[in-house]
């Protein structure tokens, strides 16, 4: 565990050295937060009883675990692979699997972290509200994670390189938060975008985290509980296969 712990200080003061991980991860979600709350305030939305800011900070939560899961976790990963670190932390005790499950931990935290700041922001600058209770927000919360984490591993995997991950990751990742809802409440896009919006994951996760956190229950929200698990169980499956295949070395 002092091993595991301390490769985990150490994976975590290289990611807040990231800027791109640092910054989208903390600092812009909150910039957003700040700027459309300065516009619209936390007035109710038509078509719902809930104000602009409740809406979009479920979304902007969801942002966060892309952030993580889609750029920060499978970039860095590819990054140790193509420049042969895992080859040599192998020579060592401590093993590429501790180093890949550091990574996991790390930016699992950094979501958490990014979260923890929306809401606390959220809540005291504009009154966001969460009525959803603690267990079903903080399952859809784990299941959006997972979803988005899965996703980033399939892109190192079908990646042959660093620049082919980081081009499937940058197009994954952007398409998404602006299609998704993430960004801005879907409910205001056109029909054609909402089409489109219904293929892509984070649409789900950010439909079912906008859900508990409005109070509705878990059982409200089957189509998106099997959805985000089943792209869980398939990309990393997946992932997985593709990753047998390669040489870590």
């Amino acid at each position: 565990m002092k091993r595991f712990a301390l490769t985990c200080k150490i994976e975590f003061l290289l990611l807040v050295r990231n800027f791109f991980g640092f910054f989208f991860g903390l600092v812009f979600p909150l910039m957003m937060l700040i700027l459309f709350g300065s516009i619209y305030g936390n007035s109710p939305m038509p078509g719902s009883g809930l104000g602009t800011m409740d809406l979009s900070v479920p979304g902007y939560s969801v942002m966060v675990m892309g952030v993580a899961g889609l750029m920060s976790f499978p970039l860095t990963l590819a990054e140790y692979k193509e420049r042969k670190i895992y080859k040599r932390f192998d020579a060592t005790p401590v093993g590429k699997k501790h180093v890949i499950l550091a990574q996991i931990t790390v930016n699992l935290l950094l979501t958490v972290l990014g979260i923890a700041i929306l809401l606390i922001a959220g809540r005291f600058i504009y009154q966001v509200r969460i009525q959803g209770d603690a267990f079903s927000v903080a399952v859809a919360g784990l299941l959006s994670i997972a979803a988005m984490f899965s996703m980033g591993f399939l892109s190192t995997a079908i990646g042959r390189d660093a620049k082919i991950t980081n081009l499937l990751c940058y197009i994954f990742y952007f398409i998404m938060i602006f299609l998704s809802g993430a960004t801005y409440p879907d409910m205001l896009f056109p029909e054609s975008v909402r089409n489109v919006s219904k293929l892509l994951p984070m649409t789900y996760a950010v439909d079912l985290m906008q859900g508990v956190f409005a109070g509705d229950g878990l059982g409200a929200y089957r189509s998106e509980l099997l959805i985000l698990g089943g792209v869980t169980l398939a990309f990393t499956a997946i992932g997985a296969i593709l990753y047998r295949k390669q040489d870590w070395s």
